[in-house]
C-alpha cells in the first residue's frame, strides 16, 4: 500500500512538471563553451538573427557560438572573451530590441508604399475602394500586427507621445486643418522629413514637411 502511495505521488509530480513548460531566461546564468540548453538555444537564435552567424541552433556552446559572441562583443565596445556574463546579455537584449523595432519599421513602410496612388475615399478602409487618412493609417498598421482606433483624432491617442526632433520612421505624424489644434489629418513618417499619407487630392502619396506642413503640425505619435 505504502509503495502505491509513493508511485501515485510520483506521477503526480511528475504530470506536474510536464505541464508546466520551462521558461528561458536568458541572462540568469554564465554562458560559456560547454554550456547546453534553452539558454544557448536562445543566444544562438538571436546572434544569428543578427548577422553574427553562429550556423546551426543546436543548444550547445561550442567554437562556433563563442566567436559568434565575441564577435557581437567587440562590435559593441564590450570586452572579446566569448562569455556571456550580465554586461553582454544587456547589451545582446537592447540590440535585439532595436534590430526587432527596424525589422517592423521596415515592414511597415514597405507596406504603405505598396498603395501608392490608390485613390482618396472619405471613410475608405481598402485599397480595393479607396482610403481615407486614417482608414490607409488603420489598414496598413493592421497588416502588420498593430491595431489602432478607427479615426485620426482616436490613433492621437495611441502610444506614446514624440517630439518633432526626436521622429523616427515609423511614427505617426498628426495635423489639424482648422486652426485649432484638432486633429484632422495624419500619416505615416518616413525619415528624412517625408510622411506618406491619403491625401484628398492625390490619393495616397509622400509628402515632405516643408512650410506649409509645419504650420498645421499638432504632433507626432510612437506606437510601437
Amino acid at each position: 500500500m505504502k509503495n502505491k502511495i509513493i508511485l501515485v505521488l510520483f506521477l503526480i509530480i511528475f504530470s506536474l512538471s510536464l505541464s508546466t513548460p520551462a521558461q528561458a531566461a536568458l541572462g540568469n546564468v554564465l554562458l560559456k563553451v560547454g554550456s547546453t540548453g534553452a539558454d544557448v538555444v536562445e543566444l544562438q537564435t538571436i546572434l544569428n538573427d543578427m548577422g553574427f552567424n553562429v550556423g546551426k541552433v543546436d543548444g550547445i556552446f561550442g567554437s562556433k557560438t563563442k566567436q559568434g559572441v565575441i564577435n557581437f562583443q567587440q562590435a559593441h565596445s564590450l570586452v572579446g572573451d566569448g562569455i556571456v556574463g550580465p554586461l553582454t546579455i544587456k547589451s545582446l537584449n537592447e540590440a535585439y530590441l532595436v534590430k526587432q523595432r527596424q525589422n517592423k519599421v521596415d515592414s511597415i513602410i514597405a507596406t504603405a508604399k505598396q498603395y501608392l496612388g490608390v485613390k482618396y475615399l472619405w471613410g475608405g478602409t481598402s485599397p480595393q475602394t479607396g482610403f481615407d487618412c486614417s482608414g490607409y493609417i488603420q489598414y496598413v498598421f493592421a497588416q502588420n500586427g498593430i491595431t489602432l482606433p478607427r479615426v485620426s483624432r482616436d490613433q492621437y491617442t495611441a502610444g506614446s507621445q514624440v517630439a518633432f526632433e526626436d521622429l523616427q520612421p515609423g511614427d505617426l505624424v498628426f495635423f489639424s486643418f482648422t486652426g485649432d489644434g484638432v486633429v484632422s489629418h495624419d500619416g505615416i513618417y518616413l525619415g528624412d522629413g517625408q510622411f506618406i499619407n491619403a491625401s484628398s487630392s492625390k490619393g495616397v502619396t509622400v509628402y515632405v514637411i516643408g512650410p506649409y506642413w509645419k504650420s498645421v503640425y499638432v504632433g507626432a505619435r510612437r506606437v510601437f
